[in-house]
């Protein structure tokens, strides 16, 4: 299978596994001192249980195989878990609007898929910051000539798409309704059920451009020749976070252990190793404080 064929495909959908394997890139030290922060039920089971939704890299994904998962988000938590102690046991969640009810529900202790931490979720979810996702990326054919641009405000009167569930549309809507304001014509938002459902539908020609996490879409106009980044949008938002169901006893061993990585530099390895260093946060702040 092409490197292309992956990224396209990573929204395959696949059975239902009671553990699906994952490799990390970098592994760390166990701190015992941290280990006595892990609830005593998570102990006793004996591993933490983290759902993702494998999407593209270099957030999650499904190498060649089609079976194991790799990515910035299983490297970042199966480190936590070294650093704790204890086995990172990963779930597919079937896509990203699974994830809050899954959370909510018990299904997963943990779930991290590219995930930025809004007020309007943290009502129904807690939050671990870990990644500056302020930066977003908009996708065009290399064909379609786009000048470069870096505002929202450029793309009034087109088709942008995004994926469902995510910010980015939010903040597309909200960009529409700032156009019409100014007396120009809305963006027409079409809503796809995944990035790689979004980036094929550019690449086909269906939608003219695409709004997403910028590492992400980084990575893939490097390795789908049509593509190419016609938008950089500085946006304030707040960071991609480990998400918790609300008021789990483990977001203080999870946050300790991150904070733990960054000190040591173990977690800058990790992002440097996809390449997205970038996005390096300084302190793994939780809940409100993420906010401030």
């Amino acid at each position: 299978m092409t490197l292309f064929t992956l990224v396209l495909n990573a929204s395959v959908s696949f059975a239902a596994e009671p553990s699906v394997p994952a490799d990390s890139s970098i592994h760390v030290k166990a701190d015992p001192a941290l280990k006595t922060l892990i609830p005593a039920d998570i102990l006793k089971r004996g591993y933490i249980v983290a759902g993702t939704n494998p999407n593209t890299p270099p957030t999650t994904f499904y190498k060649e195989d089609n079976k194991t998962l790799a990515g910035r988000e299983i490297d970042i938590m199966n480190a936590v878990g070294e650093r704790l102690g204890i086995a990172v046991e990963w779930r597919d969640t079937g896509g990203f609007d699974n994830i809050i009810p899954g959370l909510k529900t018990g299904r997963y202790d943990v779930a991290l898929s590219n995930i930025n931490a809004t007020p309007t979720r943290l009502k129904q979810i807690d939050f671990v910051g870990y990644y500056n996702a302020s930066l977003l990326g908009i996708i065009s054919r290399k064909d379609a000539s786009i000048a470069p641009f870096k505002s929202l405000s450029d793309v009034c009167g087109k088709e942008v798409g995004a994926g469902s569930g995510t910010t980015q549309v939010t903040r597309l809507e909200e960009a529409s309704k700032a156009c019409e304001a100014a007396g120009k014509q809305p963006i027409k938002v079409a809503i796809f059920p995944d990035r790689p459902a979004g980036v094929q539908a550019v690449v086909s020609g269906r939608v003219p451009l695409f709004l997403g996490p910028y590492e992400g879409l980084l990575w893939q106009v490097k390795v789908i020749k049509p593509l190419t980044m016609s938008g950089e949008i500085t946006v304030n938002d707040a960071p991609v976070s480990v998400a918790f169901p609300k008021a789990s006893p483990l977001e203080p061993a999870v946050q300790a252990a991150l904070n733990s990585l960054i000190k040591d530099g173990s977690y800058r390895k990790i992002l440097d190793n996809w390449g997205i260093g970038f996005g390096a946060v300084t302190e793994a702040r939780r809940n409100e404080e993420i906010f401030k």
